[in-house]
C-alpha cells in the first residue's frame, strides 16, 4: 500500500481518481480510457514539478519514506549468492548492521549496511537501523576479512544514527564508531559507500569513509537530525524545517561542497514509487565507481583515501 507524504496530497487525490476510474466500465458520455489517460498525464506533470523543487525538509521526508527500498532490497536485487555473517566475536550480534559475502555483477565483494526494517516486526528486530557498538565491531571484522582476501567493500547506509542507549555508551559506542572510521581509512582494498536513505551522524560515517561516496538524489547526509539540531539551536523541534535548510544535508548540497563523489538521480516521484528502477540505477553507478578504483590497492589506495578526507573543507581557506 502506497503511503503519501504531507506535500503529496494533490498526487494522492489524482491517483485515487485514476484508481476509481479503472474499476468503472465504459458507459454514457464518459470514455474511461481517455479520462484515465488525461488524468495520468496530469499526474505525471504534477509529480515532476513537485519532485523537481523539493525543499530540504521535504527531502528529509522522502529519505525516511517507509516504502523506500532498504538494505535488504538492494542486496536481493544486486548481490548474488549473498551469505550473511553474524557477530562481532566479542559481545553479541547486532541486527541493525547486516553484512556478508556475495557477488556483485560477477565480482566477489563484502557488503555491509544498516537495515531499518520494513514493518513493525522487522523494525524492532533491526532496532530501526540504529546500531550498537557490537554492530560497528562486526563491520570492522568484515572489513578486516575483506582486506585479508583482497575483496572490495560495498556499504549501503540508511540510519538515523547510532543507538544512544545507556548500555551502548557503557560498551564504548564512541570508541566503536571511531575505530570503524579508522578501519575504513586503513583497508587496502577499494571501498564504495552509498547513502540510500538517511545518513545520520557518526552512525553513518562509521561506514562511509570511502574511496567513492555515492548519494541517491533524495537521500540525506548530516552530522545531526534536523529535529535534534532544532532542539539545540532553537529549543524547539518545531523549527526542524529551518534546521533542514541550514544543515545543507541534501545530495545536491553535499555535491556542491565536494563532500560526495556521485549523485544518482531517482525516478520521478522517488525511489519509493519505482524501487526497481532506482535500484538498477544505483547498481550501474556502483559498478562505475568500482571500475574507477580498479587496479589501486595497498598504500597508494590508503593515501588517496586519506588525502580525500583531509582535503574536505579546505576550499576557500587561505
Amino acid at each position: 500500500m502506497q503511503t503519501f507524504l504531507e506535500f503529496e496530497k494533490p498526487i494522492a487525490e489524482l491517483e485515487g481518481k485514476i484508481e476509481e476510474l479503472r474499476h468503472i466500465s465504459d458507459g454514457g458520455d464518459l470514455n474511461i480510457a481517455e479520462e484515465v489517460t488525461r488524468l495520468q498525464t496530469k499526474l505525471d506533470r504534477i509529480l515532476r514539478s513537485t519532485y523537481e523543487k523539493l525543499t530540504p525538509a521535504q527531502k528529509v521526508q522522502v529519505a525516511r519514506h517507509p516504502n523506500r527500498p532498504h538494505f535488504g532490497d538492494y542486496v536481493d536485487a544486486l548481490i548474488d549468492d549473498f551469505t550473511p555473517l553474524a557477530g562481532d566475536r566479542s559481545f553479541a550480534e547486532d541486527r541493525a548492521v547486516v553484512g556478508g559475502l556475495g557477488r556483485f555483477r560477477g565480482r566477489s565483494v563484502v557488503v555491509i549496511g544498516t537495515e531499518k526494517g520494513s514493518d513493525t516486526d522487522t523494525r524492532l528486530k533491526h532496532n530501526f537501523g540504529m546500531a550498537k557498538p557490537e554492530g560497528y565491531r562486526k563491520a570492522i571484522r568484515l572489513m578486516d576479512m575483506a582486506d585479508r582476501f583482497k575483496l572490495p567493500v560495498l556499504t549501503l547506509i540508511d540510519t538515523a544514527g547510532a543507538y544512544p542507549g545507556v548500555a551502548s555508551e557503557e560498551r564504548g559506542q564512541a570508541e566503536a564508531i571511531a575505530r570503524s572510521i579508522e578501519k575504513c581509512l586503513s583497508i587496502r582494498v577499494p571501498l564504495v559507500a552509498t547513502i540510500i536513505g538517511e545518513g545520520g551522524s557518526g552512525g553513518a560515517i562509521a561506514l562511509g569513509a570511502a574511496d567513492r561516496i555515492i548519494m541517491q538524489e533524495h537521500s540525506i547526509y548530516s552530522v545531526i537530525s534536523p529535529e535534534g539540531c532544532a532542539s539545540i539551536l532553537w529549543r524547539s523541534s518545531a523549527m526542524s524545517h529551518e534546521a533542514s535548510a541550514a544543515l545543507k544535508l541534501t545530495a545536491n548540497d553535499l555535491r556542491q561542497l565536494g563532500l560526495i563523489d556521485r549523485l544518482v538521480p531517482e525516478p520521478i516521484g522517488g525511489a519509493h514509487r519505482f524501487p526497481d528502477e532506482a535500484i538498477s540505477r544505483l547498481g550501474d553507478t556502483i559498478s562505475e565507481c568500482l571500475t574507477e578504483v580498479d587496479g589501486l590497492e595497498g598504500e597508494s589506495l590508503i593515501e588517496r583515501r586519506r588525502a580525500k578526507f583531509l582535503a574536505m573543507g579546505q576550499k576557500g581557506l587561505p
